[in-house]
């Protein structure tokens, strides 16, 4: 049995990670802040294996409130556990720039202070929540020039419509292509910033300790609990809360943008994989966490639309300079190294997410 503390267990993916863990076995801990970004209720006091999302109930893992830039807390949760699942972050774009602080200081300087606290204790082993968006845009190629890499999005392009990135060399049309985890990392958020800042403490800790490290690069995650329509939501659940609200989901761009959509489930076996692979190898990896199957904005609101029985969506034009164009994974990796592939399609997915309950 392995002793896992997972932090930011309480909300919408660690709930689901915990669960998993649980029904694997193993011995876990929460450690959640509770930040309202994340959380509009108490949190729960124990997680489940089969109510990962809701209420309080006997067994499971029990949840510690406290915040991870507390060294103290931080420390006095760590005693006795074998592995860390570093679930705990602020999420997408936020507000404004007002919001830097509060990413800086909950995704890197907690992620700072949990590190330095595992080496103190002797923890050696932890699994890294990562995301997509450390590569800015996916992959591309140019009929002439081969693989490039876009330029950042111009204001302009993208209010005359011209959402499609050019290449940088002769201005055509680009192709993309599915992104590796070699791929150059290339934040275009502060969001994205703070996540790949992430991704290079816990390398540089990970050389200094001898420990080892499992960064998963989540896609697109939706799924049951998912929270509702806020700043930091992600689309899948806004459109959702659009639809239950008797609304049509309002696609920015031109709804082409392609993204991978993987389950919350698929996630969390992809957790449990990566606990496994931090027993058996050190150093530090990437994986690419995707379902493989690519689909377009415009197509995941038109199917979470049909299996709800609610409104079309509208496609608006809008769009965020934070946002990238086509961001599609390559999971080869994760198939190899940690024995993980995604399971449920985004048909299945969907119309069991049209109805599931979402995170007050």
């Amino acid at each position: 049995m392995t002793r896992v503390l997972v932090t930011g267990g309480a909300g919408f993916i660690g709930s689901h990670v915990v669960a998993a863990l649980l029904a694997a076995g193993d011995e876990v801990t929460v450690l959640d802040s509770g930040h309202p970004a994340a959380h509009r209720r108490p949190l729960p006091s124990v997680i489940t294996s089969d109510a990962p999302s809701d209420g309080a109930h006997s067994g499971g893992a029990p949840v510690q409130l406290a915040d991870l830039r507390d060294p103290v807390a931080v420390e006095a949760a760590l005693t006795g556990v074998d592995v860390v699942v570093h679930q705990a972050a602020m999420v997408g774009l936020g507000v404004d720039l007002n919001d830097l602080p509060e990413y800086v200081g909950n995704n890197d300087l907690a992620t700072a202070v949990l590190l330095a606290g595992m080496a103190r204790a002797g923890v050696r082993r932890l699994v890294l929540a990562s995301s997509m968006v450390v590569y800015g845009e996916g992959g591309y190629a140019c009929a002439a020039h081969g693989p490039v890499r876009p330029g950042p999005r111009v204001v302009d392009d993208l209010a005359a419509g011209r959402f499609e990135p050019p290449c940088p060399r002769c201005g055509e049309p680009l192709a993309p292509e599915l992104v590796g985890e070699d791929a150059p990392l290339d934040p275009r958020s502060v969001y994205a910033a703070t996540k790949v800042a992430q991704e290079h403490l816990t390398a540089a800790w990970a050389r200094e300790t001898g420990a080892a490290v499992v960064a998963l690069r989540y896609h697109n995650v939706y799924g049951p609990g998912m929270p509702r329509d806020t700043p930091y939501s992600g689309v899948a659940a806004i459109f959702r809360s659009a639809v239950a609200g008797g609304r049509p989901p309002r696609v920015y761009e031109d709804g082409g943008q392609r993204r991978d959509f993987v389950h919350v489930r698929d996630v969390a076996d992809a957790n449990v994989a990566a606990v496994a692979a931090t027993a058996a190898s050190g150093g530090w990896r990437a994986c690419n966490i995707a379902s493989g199957r690519p689909a377009t904005v415009g197509e995941l609101a038109a199917e979470l639309s049909r299996a709800a029985g609610g409104p079309a969506p509208v496609t608006t034009g809008e769009f965020r300079l934070g946002d990238v164009r086509h961001i599609v994974a390559h999971p080869g990796r994760a198939a190899t190294e940690l024995g993980f592939r995604a399971r449920v399609g985004l048909a299945e997915g969907v119309r069991e997410f049209a109805h599931a309950p979402l995170r007050g």
